[in-house]
């Protein structure tokens, strides 16, 4: 159930292969498996089992019993909590292995996977974990006829859906809620980038945590997800990857009416005010375009920039792209940008790029592929300049290295511009003057604003959007809201 890998940096490690359910590594009920492929040499990593409808059952089996068993359900919040805080310890332990795992299997740079992106899983753990036994009810009064007080409970068994693009992080952010309020987890991992969270299950375990409190399985969408999906013994489904895919998901929630919380897409606006730093727009434009090979939900494609400053803010930016998004091998020092993920994102992306081009937008940096060594599913960070907002690459989410920018003249115009979205998760704006900048904040239709930064989450603080881009929050405080229920409780007290 395991295989021996090494990575181009030297690491070693027994990856483990199989569906984690019940604390074990098991084979898929009929043994079917898919490959992974490393999108830097577009070479098999390994092949992963993939799980089946049963395969599904058997897992949300596990995960409710779990929920009944004193094992788990007796624990005070103070012991659940032990428990998350001792994963943090063995994730931060493994940081250089969780790190080359998702270099591999993702194409992130291996900088930012150690630096980043394992550090937040033990920030959001240790996060919950603390906040295990403080999600207290409260005592209403009501006057003497009567006690009233409220409890928060468990909502039971969650499954879980993950995207490729940052597969700890995001399971991170919905197991650390979710275990931090007593339920139990069938995670479903994406079927690109399955690795990492397989070896976390490993840590799972070592940590203590009682059989069947998280499963972690591969599986396709339409198969492994759709049953998780409408499962009938599955409480809640937590989602994160495509509005499209979101959709489907809330009609299949809808014939059990099961909680759901959806982060889906984006196409995030980021307004440059004519009063801005404009280096320092051009620095922040930057990072909340290309980070991540540009697949980030809450990716701030949209450039917008007030026409005094336009032709100044361009040369700034298009600098910026050419000395930091150096492309090459995810293990390199040097390297900003690996490849895309896939090679249908890598073609979705040049897709976009190339319908840009058509609809007459002028290339000014990229627009091409960028292989190494002959391979790879490389993208050059590319820069669209005459765009018009009737665009494809204006109005639809790209997911890659590729943004468009588009001049204004007036405040109303920009607000106007940065509305113009059927989605409406995250947004930037760049100011000198704080009144603009709080009055705009609250004109822009998202979930998220941005003053003079892109991009920068934190997990202390809500993160989730309005319009087509999800329901609900995750992070901060407000991520305990989707995992529990407020019981109330009416005591007599004439009796």
């Amino acid at each position: 159930m395991e295989v021996q890998l090494t990575a181009p940096n030297g690491k070693t490690w027994s990856q483990p292969l199989g569906l984690f359910i019940n604390n074990e590594f098991v084979k898929s009920s009929n043994e079917q498996k898919f490959a992974s492929i490393n999108p830097t040499t577009e070479e098999e990593i390994c092949s992963v089992f993939a799980a089946t409808t049963d395969d599904v059952d058997s897992a949300v089996a596990a995960a409710r019993k779990a929920f009944k068993d004193a094992s788990w359900k007796s624990l005070s919040g103070t012991e659940r909590g032990a428990l998350m805080l001792k994963l943090a310890d063995l994730v931060t332990q493994n940081a250089e292995i969780l790190a080359t795992i998702e270099c591999l299997d993702n194409g992130k740079p291996y900088s930012v996977a150690l630096t980043e992106n394992v550090p937040e899983v033990a920030n959001v753990l240790r996060y919950y974990a603390g906040y295990a036994d403080k999600n207290f009810g409260q005592v209403i009064d009501v006057g003497p006829a009567k006690f009233a007080y409220t409890v928060k409970e468990p909502l039971g068994v969650c499954g879980q859906i993950i995207p490729w693009n940052y597969p700890l992080d995001m399971a991170a952010w919905k197991l650390g809620p979710a275990l931090c309020c007593g339920n139990t987890v069938v995670l479903k991992l994406a079927e690109q980038t399955p690795l990492s969270m397989l070896y976390v299950a490993k840590l799972v375990k070592e940590a203590g945590f009682p059989p069947g409190v998280v499963n972690i399985i591969n599986g396709h969408g339409r198969e492994a997800g759709a049953a998780l999906v409408q499962h009938p013994h599955v409480d809640k489904v937590a989602f994160t990857g495509s509005t499209a895919t979101g959709k489907e998901i809330m009609k299949m929630a809808s014939a059990t009416m099961k909680n759901i919380t959806l982060e889906t897409g984006g196409k995030s606006p980021l307004v440059v005010f004519d009063d801005a730093d404009v280096g320092l727009a051009a620095t922040w434009s930057h990072i909340g375009i290309m980070s991540n090979q540009g697949q980030i939900c809450t990716a701030t494609s949209r450039l917008l920039v007030q026409e005094d400053v336009y032709d100044k803010f361009v040369e700034s930016f298009k600098a910026k792209v050419q000395e930091l998004s150096v492309v090459g091998d995810p293990f390199e020092e040097s390297t900003f940008q690996g490849p895309q993920v896939t090679k249908a994102q890598y073609e979705r992306v040049l897709g976009y790029i190339q319908s840009g081009k058509e609809e007459g937008a002028t290339v000014m940096l990229g627009g091409e592929p960028a292989p190494q060594k002959g391979k790879g599913f490389f993208v050059a960070p590319t820069v669209f300049t005459n765009v018009k907002p009737s665009m494809k690459i204006f109005r639809e989410e790209i997911f890659g290295p590729c943004v468009a920018i588009v001049s204004f003249k007036t405040e109303e115009e920009a607000i106007e511009l940065a509305n113009n979205t059927t989605y409406g998760l995250g947004a930037a704006l760049f100011t000198r003057d704080l009144v603009r900048a709080h009055r705009v904040a609250r004109e822009i239709e998202a979930g998220m604003v941005w003053i003079n930064s892109s991009n920068d989450s934190d997990y202390r603080i809500p993160f989730g959007g309005v319009k087509q881009s999800g329901i609900g929050r995750e992070l901060g405080e407000a991520g305990l809201a989707a995992y529990s229920n407020v019981k109330s409780i009416h005591v007599s007290m004439t009796a």
